[in-house]
Formats: C-alpha cells, structure tokens, sequence
C-alpha cells in the first residue's frame, strides 16, 4: 500500500514522511483545492526528504478549462519542479462541456517527460470518469488518476472507483482520494482494490503538538 500525503508546507511534509507516507503532493493554497507552491517549497522539500515529491502544477484556483496563457503558467511550473528534483507532477485539464482536454493534457505530458504525471481530481468533474480513464490510458506520460469516483469521499465513490480500476486495466494506476484517513484506509483499500491512496490526513493529523 502507498501513501500519499497531501501537504503545503515543508513541515507538514517532513512530518508525513516521520509518520510512515511514502510520497508527498506538494501544494499551496490546499483551501483551493491546491495550487502550484513556491520553488523555494519545492526546493526544500526536494532536497531535504527522502521521500518522492509530487508538485502540483496548477496556476489559479476555480475551474479546470485552461487558457492558452494557464497553459504556458503551468508549462513554468514543470519547469520549476524539474529543477528543483520532483519525482513528477500533478496536472488536470478539462474542456468547457467537462471532458478530458486531450490536446492539452497530451502537449503537457509531454513537455513534463521524463517526469510521471499524476492526473488531480478535475476527472471527478466529469459526468463520466470512467470515459476520462478510457482517453487518459491512451496518453504517454499521465501515470496516475487521482480520484474519489466523482463523489465527495472514496467511500462514497468506491463503485465508480473500482469501474475506474477495471476500465485502467493495470496500465495507468488510480490513486484514491476523498477522506481517506489513517483510521480508515485499510477498509478503502480493501474495497476498491486500489494499491495507491492520497489524503490530507492520511498519515493522522499533520500538526506537531
């Protein structure tokens, strides 16, 4: 089982890896569902923990339909998280009518190479993100899904979650999300078969006392 902790600070992050996470994604303005941090963050991280870091790349709050200048924005933020030694980075790009935006998703994949590609919860917009699976398989670089099954919580989502899993067929893996907690991810696991989970609290509150 991976453990993917979701933090914004550099000592959040260093207490997720003391308490057992095996990968960070690396935020700011968590409050906004995460936004791309500061190449000062990522820096520290980077080169002070041992564990892989995943940058979130994305420029603005609010939606998920980028203009061509949010485009160029998040090309800049790969580019810091490469030179601040990422493991890889945390996309999610959507059309206006709420489908994967393919051209744009491909071209950033792309550009983010060698560095995996995390696909963040904008497939959880969709109508249908077991349709996002579907286009997201067919794009090099895009690794992981990162998804509660269009649903507040894993919980909740584990029906679509597991449609998500079968339709992924081993080619591209779905890291869930939505309240997984250190109390409850044994039984998340459990019922969606997933090997990957991501939470704010999944390793327990990130507040050293």
């Amino acid at each position: 089982m991976i453990k993917e902790a979701c933090v914004e600070s550099f000592k959040e992050a260093k207490l997720a890896q003391e308490r057992g996470a095996n990968r960070i994604e690396l935020c700011s303005d968590l409050a906004n569902d995460g936004l791309t941090p500061s190449f000062r963050l990522m820096q520290k991280c980077c080169s002070e923990l041992d564990i892989p870091m995943m940058v979130m790349a994305r420029p603005r709050a609010g939606n998920f339909v980028f203009s061509d200048l949010e485009v160029v924005q998040t090309k800049i933020a790969i580019n810091l998280a490469k030179e601040a030694g990422a493991a890889g980075v945390v996309i999610g790009l959507l059309t206006s009518d709420n489908k994967i935006d393919e051209k744009n998703t491909r071209h950033l994949a792309e550009y983010a190479s060698p560095l995996p590609v995390t696909f963040h919860k904008a497939i959880d917009e969709m109508e249908d993100p077991v349709e996002g699976v579907r286009v997201l398989k067919t794009i090099p670089g895009i690794t992981r899904i990162l998804t509660s099954g269009g649903k507040p919580t894993a919980l909740e989502g584990q029906e679509t979650i597991r449609k998500m899993i079968a339709e992924a067929d081993g080619r591209i893996t779905i890291l869930v999300a939505g309240k997984v907690l250190d109390s409850n991810i044994e039984e998340i696991q459990k019922i969606t078969g997933t090997s990957e989970l991501h939470g704010r609290r999944i390793v327990g509150e990130l507040v050293e006392k």
